[in-house]
């Protein structure tokens, strides 16, 4: 049997799609430690943003990469919305 691992090393990816996988990852921790400290569940939160929760679930186990359109739903009945910033500042607040 094949891991993930090890498939993901053969994977043709770029120092840059590295960066984009860290990003996303990033993204989501964020988005499910929010949701933990509002105390929400994934079928509270789906009831609140209109996303259904297995589809909150695929996103926080990193199973599917989530559009903006769902991230903003997601994040404004939380209260937050996203940003875009330079680079360089992003990465030192992530420091």
């Amino acid at each position: 049997m094949t891991t993930w691992k090890e498939v993901r090393e053969e994977l043709p990816l770029s120092a840059e799609d590295e960066k984009v996988i860290a990003m996303e990852k990033a993204l989501i921790k964020m988005l499910v430690s929010i949701r933990k400290k509002q105390g929400l569940s994934q079928t509270e939160l789906a009831d609140r943003c209109g996303v259904k929760q297995p589809a909150l679930a695929r996103m926080e186990g990193q199973t599917h990469s989530p559009q903006v359109s769902s991230l903003l739903r997601i994040l404004m009945p939380m209260g937050y919305t996203l940003q875009i910033v330079p680079l360089k500042e992003s990465m030192k607040q992530n420091n």
